[in-house]
């Protein structure tokens, strides 16, 4: 049996927590819980004894590494603001753990380069929890670009699409600031660039980027012609009878994990989306060209109608399309299993010279479309052979941060980013 510990109890946390307490207890052990609020670990052993499994040891953040000495974990799980992911990663491996961390990785090359030097150090592991990989239907993508499906892929475009539940969340927490995310070009496209790379199996070569703030943020609602603002939700009348407000105090889970617990680290879990600060993009476009020659055009909206997808594939042979609409959440806001679940799926190839078919796939149940218990079953379950290699190393992880990091040097410089560039890259052939 694998012991874990678990560092961030933030709302990803529950996940882990949940799995590791309720489904895989016979193949997995939690024994401690680390965070900078004691308040959220107090709740995190809450969701572990309601899955049946006894209240483990907490531990302040600044006792790490003591935690890892007491309670003798095999693996640390991070799911940690984005920023502190290599801090926590790299400590992990230095004590001898190995890791699995939330995407991304991290949020930039330096970060990235840490990692790798303490991996190489110290022979320890990192996975990162691709689970829109293991999701039946993206699965179903690969496996029908293996087999040749429409040939050779010549050129992608694919449109991501957040609405205004799901998309406007990133701009009331830590999110909203570059700093902490590195933008939604790492920090939500990650798993996008990912998939790219896991579908055309190939990584970057050049990258090109235009992003804005085009509707978010307290300027931007002035334009539109707005004249009543609020600093956060709760406790502000003006937030009432908004639609992009959130009301933590009416929903238990997000009142214990962030109202609750504002008194230790004044985290503001309600911001309102229309108010200063907000330093990252809400309107991104990107070009990306590929080792093997395919092109991308990329697209990520955060203030649309509908929650979703559309991609298409054009090759030697046909073109293959896949849309999708997913439910909305917000994180850690309702239950579970509707964080990013389906409400339609559609795959239909279009051969060059013959009719087109529609692919068939078994609907994933669960968060994520599924990809949510597919993972957690090969990270804590006996995983068996998977010719679709759905695992994701530090190297999927690195190489997927990377088109996102390249894409804010782009935005940054305006200009072309060649993934030559990198120290990185080579460092990982």
């Amino acid at each position: 049996m694998k012991r874990y510990a678990l560092v961030g109890t933030g709302g990803r946390a529950g996940l882990y927590i949940s799995a590791i307490g309720g489904q895989w207890k016979s193949t997995a052990q939690m024994v401690a819980f680390c965070d900078t609020n004691q308040t959220r670990m107090h709740y995190a052993n809450q969701l572990l004894q309601n899955e049946g499994a006894p209240a483990v040891s907490t531990w302040p953040a600044a006792q790490f590494e003591e935690m890892i000495r007491e309670t003798r974990p095999d693996i640390i799980i991070v799911t940690t603001m984005d920023r502190t992911h290599d801090e926590y990663i790299v400590r992990a491996l230095h004590a001898g753990c190995d890791v699995i961390t939330e995407k991304p990785m991290t949020i930039d090359e330096a970060r990235a380069l840490r990692i790798l030097n303490a991996i190489e150090e110290t022979g320890c592991q990192v996975r990162v929890a691709f689970n829109y990989r293991y999701a039946p239907h993206h699965s179903k993508v690969r496996e029908l670009l293996m087999n040749n499906a429409i040939g050779e892929v010549y050129s992608v475009h694919f449109e991501w699409l957040l609405n205004t539940e799901h998309g406007a969340d990133y701009f009331r927490r830590w999110h909203r600031e570059k700093r902490n995310s590195g933008g939604l070009l790492v920090h939500k496209s990650t798993h996008h660039f990912d998939l790219m790379n896991f579908w055309l199996n190939s990584y970057p070569e050049r990258v090109y980027a235009e992003g804005s703030l085009r509707f978010y943020g307290k300027e931007n609602a002035e334009r539109r012609g707005v004249t009543q603002f609020y600093p956060r939700a709760h406790g502000f009348a003006q937030a009432k009878e908004d639609p992009f407000a959130l009301h933590m105090a009416d929903n238990p889970q997000l009142k214990a994990l962030y109202l609750d617990a504002e008194h230790e680290d004044n985290y503001y879990r309600d911001q309102s989306v229309f108010s200063d600060g907000i330093t990252i993009e809400d309107t991104l476009s990107v070009l990306v060209k590929y080792q093997n020659q395919t092109q991308l055009s990329y697209s990520l909206n955060t203030y649309l109608p509908w929650e979703g997808l559309n991609v298409v594939f054009n090759g030697s042979r046909g073109r293959l399309e896949m849309k999708i609409v997913e439910k909305s959440y917000v994180n850690a806001g309702g239950e579970r299993e509707n964080e990013g679940s389906l409400e339609s799926c559609d795959i239909t190839v279009f051969p060059m010279f013959d009719a087109p078919w529609k692919a068939e796939f078994s609907l994933g149940e669960g968060g994520h479309g599924g990809g949510d218990n597919a993972m957690l079953a090969d990270l804590f379950g006996e995983p068996g052979d998977d010719p679709l290699k759905r695992a994701a190393d530090h190297r999927a992880g690195a190489m997927s941060i990377l088109t996102g990091i390249a894409g804010n040097i782009s935005m940054q410089q305006q200009r072309p980013v060649n993934f030559k560039e990198f120290e990185l890259v080579a460092r990982l052939k």
